[in-house]
């Protein structure tokens, strides 16, 4: 492999190639385990909390853990500030100038405060040196655990609400739940055989995806002489954020944009905290140089998140998506050229 890749074009055609895979068998893996969890008559609601909620971010996950396990800690940071970021500047950007977005009000007082909480756990976690007097910048394993635990303190509230909320009215309050709940719509079937096949091949594109995908960016970054952070800032956050973008543009289009900020939102806690987490409890991550920088931007764009959802009869509207969008490339150019 080594002697393969010496041309940043090489490189660039296996992260490709990767990253397909990667998607494709994390689609098919998460879809295969949703059927049969339902097949084996596990509920729904709990195939929504723990497989389908894990699921839309599999790719960002398995990314992220494997660079953490090979000890290319500046690539995971940036894809999963990277990745949050895209999903605020380009998801909820574009979705919102193809239609204008109608917030729900479970947003705007939980979900919305959350990214709040999570986002400051972040910051506050990536400051050794400021707050703690330490050596170094860096995400331990017990700032994982923290992360970790912020996580399981949101799944648990949102879903002892949605219990509750459906058992009052007969339905979920749209938001995080009824985003997790509708990803995966499984047709009635025993196949269970079938089921396992799909998760084995899901399996196998997933394994060699993520590992193509990882030593592609990794053998790219250092054939441009640029940081493995600004990659996964970059050429990573943008390839595994893709299936979410397709999916609320797809939705615009049909005229129901109205489940992207809830898509945003949970992808962003998830990315923050769960993959945070599991990433910084597998390899404590230090931060990389310009971190501090992409943190910062990070909570910039989530503060202005709530002012956004609020305003115009709680719409968010085009002229908003196209500042959201805006921001976003001005940011991303300046990150780029100042390396």
């Amino acid at each position: 492999m080594d002697v393969i890749l010496q041309t940043p074009v090489l490189a660039a055609g296996l992260f490709l190639v990767g990253l397909v895979l990667l998607l494709t068998g994390a689609k098919l893996f998460v879809d295969a385990i949703a059927a049969l969890a339902q097949a084996l008559g596990v509920s729904p609601l709990i195939v929504g909390m723990t497989v389908v909620a894990f699921g839309t971010s599999a790719p960002e996950l398995i990314i992220n853990a494997l660079s953490a396990y090979r000890g290319e800690t500046g690539l995971a940071f940036g894809n999963i500030v990277g990745a949050s970021t895209v999903n605020l500047g380009l998801v909820l950007a574009l979705t919102a100038m193809i239609q204008p977005l109608k917030v729900e009000p479970s947003l705007i007082t939980r979900e919305i405060p959350m990214v709040w909480v999570a986002v400051c756990a972040f910051l506050i976690l990536g400051n050794d040196r400021r707050l703690a007097a330490a050596s170094q910048d860096v995400f331990s394993r017990g700032d994982g655990l923290i992360l970790l635990l912020l996580f399981a303190i949101f799944l648990y509230y949102t879903a002892i609400y949605s219990v509750a909320k459906r058992a009052l009215t007969g339905r979920a309050e749209a938001g995080f739940m009824e985003q997790v709940e509708s990803q995966h719509r499984v047709p009635p079937s025993r196949s269970i055989p079938r089921y396992l096949i799909k998760v084995l091949l899901g399996l196998v594109g997933v394994s060699l995806g993520a590992d193509w995908t990882v030593e592609g960016a990794v053998r790219l970054a250092r054939l441009l002489g640029l940081g493995e952070n600004i990659i996964g800032l970059t050429l990573v956050s943008l390839g595994t954020t893709l299936p979410e973008l397709a999916t609320c543009v797809m939705a615009a289009r049909r005229g129901n944009a109205d489940i992207a900020l809830g898509n945003v939102v949970g992808s962003n806690l998830f990315n923050i905290l769960a993959i945070g987490g599991i990433v910084s409890s597998i390899r404590p991550v230090a931060l990389p140089p310009g971190g501090h920088a992409d943190l910062l931007f990070l909570a910039a764009m989530s503060v202005v998140l709530l002012p956004v959802a609020i305003r115009s009869g709680q719409t968010v509207t085009r002229g908003e998506g196209a500042f959201l969008l805006a921001t976003y490339l001005l940011f991303l150019v300046w990150r780029v050229s100042s390396v």
